[in-house]
């Protein structure tokens, strides 16, 4: 996959860093608990390390891969993650020595029965793979309502096919490995409407909208959202539920496996 992959986000590199939500610390919490250890964490389609840096919190060493170079290059420095430029399909691991594989709002560009064999070769025993993904933007509201217009009718044909796999919660997607049960949770933010805006922006169907329609639609939805929001300063609360596939290598440990509802 070096070099063939789809790029739908280097362009806006500096923007993805800029306005990508950030995951909440219980989901970094739990995925730790799950682990066998925390020795290394692999983050696999990093983009700008929103995942990545949280997980440095929790491992005592994270590597994470990008095929992007743009989104590399902005992504955020900490250091105790070790960013790369390359496909997930090969990260050059050594094998079995990565207590954890996450792949965060990624999976569903990977090839992945290349990406499962390497999450098989890195991963040590009872290793963790988790595939992330968060759903749909939820607004309440006149915001809210214009939201999902703009996201399923005025750019809904826009989409990649890919992102049917975000919709459906990777539940479509193959997953060859002791699944775990997770808990649910909500990625949530309180936003302006230029940080909402920004966010949107970054979208992959936007920028597929605007190769065919010009910037026209977007800046029609822009005038919209502004009018609905009223004071521009105000912050208004953003929800994207989560969902997860999360699995261990090798048989499960029961030990490891959370009930239904556990709280992380």
């Amino acid at each position: 996959m070096p070099g063939n992959f789809n790029d739908h986000f280097s362009a806006r590199s500096a923007d993805y860093a800029r306005f990508r939500p950030t995951y909440p610390p219980e989901l970094v919490k739990w995925l730790a608990s799950v682990a066998p250890s925390r020795g290394l964490a692999l983050d696999c389609g990093c983009g700008t390390g929103q995942l990545s840096t949280l997980l440095a919190q929790a491992f005592d060493r994270v590597v994470a891969i990008d095929a992007s170079p743009a989104q590399i290059a902005n992504a955020t420095r900490h250091d105790g993650v070790q960013y790369r430029v390359g496909p997930c399909e090969q990260s050059g691991l050594a094998d079995a020595s990565v207590d954890l594989v996450a792949a965060a709002q990624a999976a569903h560009w990977f090839d992945l029965e290349a990406f499962f064999g390497e999450v098989r070769r890195v991963l040590r025993p009872h290793g963790c793979i988790a595939l992330i993904t968060y759903g749909i933007t939820e607004m309440t509201g006149a915001p809210g309502r214009l939201l999902a217009n703009f996201y399923s009718t005025v750019i809904g044909p826009y989409w990649p096919s890919e992102r049917k796999h975000v919709e459906t919660g990777y539940r479509l997607l193959p997953f060859p490995f002791a699944e775990v049960s997770a808990p649910e949770m909500t990625m949530t933010a309180r936003w302006t409407v230029d940080e909402l805006l920004g966010y949107v922006d970054t979208w992959s169907a936007v920028r597929q909208a605007e190769a065919v329609l010009g910037r026209a639609p977007y800046a029609r939805f822009v005038d919209q959202m502004r009018t609905a929001w009223g004071d521009q300063r105000w912050q208004r609360e953003i929800r994207w539920p989560l969902s997860m596939r999360v699995g261990l290598n090798g048989p499960a440990d029961p030990s490891k496996r959370p009930m239904p509802g556990d709280s992380p």
